[in-house]
């Protein structure tokens, strides 16, 4: 299998943090390399499906998909009794 190209990135990482990476790299007996990899592709994976989620938002938002607030704060303050409100539509 060949090897992908890789570049090597730096960064100051406050002590607590890099000792719970070394904590995991130990628990897992994996690298702190990798460790850093699973996070930081973790992180990404997370940013782009928040840019993505907010995109599909901002296109509700323009196509007039919108619900009014006080439907929603109604309904939710309705979830602690004994017969809530049905969910917006």
């Amino acid at each position: 299998m060949a090897q992908a190209e890789t570049k090597v990135l730096t960064a100051h990482i406050p002590l607590p943090l890099a000792n719970k990476v070394d904590q995991m790299a130990a628990r897992f007996d994996r690298s702190r390399g990798w460790i850093m990899k699973q996070a930081l592709s973790a992180w990404i994976d997370q940013e782009e499906e928040r840019s993505r989620l907010t995109l599909e938002a901002l296109a509700d938002v323009d196509a007039g998909r919108i619900l009014d607030h006080q439907a929603v704060q109604a309904w939710a303050d309705s979830l602690s009794a004994a017969t809530p409100l049905p969910v917006p539509r």
